[in-house]
């Protein structure tokens, strides 16, 4: 899916008998204005050199990873708040990927490929989403994306004053305060229509006064725009944007939760033999290899997520014969999740982390909705 077009280059890696680093890093100041990370950082790779021959190739190869990462992460902006390094000196592969939102921990992974769970859900957990800020005669217009405001587009139109003018002098003012207000929401309308289908936004945030702008503007949006509103917030036009970006996630955290709801409620409703869901890994899985899983729903705890390590062992092998060597060890969790999430990015047209544990309880922390019904899924 687009969303993950920028991780291309990690999905296509071909894993090989080399160390492949994965770091994810909180680099937020705490209490004391100190960032954890570099504490962190320094004691996981003294740790893991320690693991390695000193005489293996291994071992100079993730010294070299190491040299490389610290030199980058001694440079990250104190304006970052989150970051992933990608590293594997043997195949001559560096990549590096900054937010203005943290990862939960720290984390420092050594495989023979990228471990990419916790890359992929904290996009697919940051989603862009747009803010119409508006009064009768100026607009702000954001989209912010990953903690960060992405576009930024202001408005401005005449400013219509009061007169103490009576009778049918007032009247014909009025009309004409009216005229001005109704071109100004039609205006803010039009450039939102543009901007939500350029950027293909899903999410969509109105903001001012509900009993003046609110209605003139939600009077001029298409039905599709309209059914993008998520809701409403009582902010001015002139709330600094930090504000009308903590308010807006607030909302928009909000929304997917009930959202999440509703999906896992008609997951379970389609999961039946001739339905259009299906929920445990093993079927979930196979219904990515077969290209049929349209959206996927994965528990946002990694620890809640079961499979059986035999099933998953014989769905690999048989849609991978003669590749054997690239296939995940099935009794490694964090590559086996990660197969799953690579195959979702690939094909799937939105992948879900479900932050409410008990939503995917039954089903693994697994689930997905498909393009076509459940018969073509074996049940392993």
């Amino acid at each position: 899916m687009d969303r993950f077009n920028f991780i291309n280059e990690l999905l296509a890696f071909e894993p090989g008998p080399r160390p492949f680093v994965s770091i994810y890093l909180d680099t937020g100041a705490n209490e004391s204005g100190k960032k954890n990370f570099e504490v962190f950082l320094k004691k996981q790779i003294s740790e893991q050199l320690d693991a390695f021959a000193r005489d293996s190739a291994e071992y100079k190869n993730f010294e070299r990873d190491a040299e490389r990462i610290r030199s980058y992460a001694a440079d990250v902006d104190p304006s970052v708040r989150g970051v992933a390094i990608f590293s594997c000196s043997a195949a001559g592969f560096f990549q590096t990927f900054e937010f203005h939102v943290p990862f939960e921990e720290n984390f420092l992974f050594v495989f023979d490929r990228p471990h990419l769970y916790p890359l992929i859900k904290l996009v697919s957990q940051n989603r862009r989403f747009a803010v119409a800020q508006a009064d009768t005669n100026s607009a702000h217009i954001y989209i912010f994306d990953r903690g960060e405001r992405f576009f930024r587009d202001d408005i401005q139109n005449v400013k219509t004053n009061r007169t103490d003018v009576g009778g049918w002098s007032q009247m014909r003012f009025q009309r004409h305060v009216e005229n001005f207000h109704h071109q100004h929401a039609k205006e803010v309308a039009t450039e939102l229509e543009k901007l939500i289908r350029d950027e293909r936004i899903d999410d969509l945030v109105l903001a001012g006064d509900e009993t003046v702008i609110i209605p003139l503007l939600r009077a001029e949006l298409s039905k599709e725009l309209e059914d993008k509103v998520i809701g409403v917030l009582p902010l001015n036009a002139n709330a600094p944007e930090h504000e009308v970006k903590e308010t807006a996630e607030t909302l928009v955290h909000r929304h997917n939760a009930l959202n999440d709801l509703e999906q896992i409620k008609l997951l379970k409703e389609q999961d039946h033999p001739a339905g259009r869901a299906v929920t445990s890994f093993s079927k979930v899985l196979t219904a990515l290899l077969n290209g049929q899983a349209q959206e996927l729903y994965i528990a946002a705890d990694f620890g809640s997520i079961d499979y059986n390590v035999g099933e998953v062992n014989k769905i690999l092998k048989d849609y991978g014969p003669g590749i054997d060597e690239n296939l995940p060890n099935a009794k490694r969790a964090g590559l086996v999740i990660d197969e799953l999430l690579k195959l979702a990015a690939e094909s799937a047209d939105d992948i879900r982390f479900i932050e409410d544990e008990s939503l995917l309880k039954e089903a693994g922390g697994v689930g997905a909705l498909l393009r076509y019904q459940a018969k073509g899924v074996s049940n392993v």
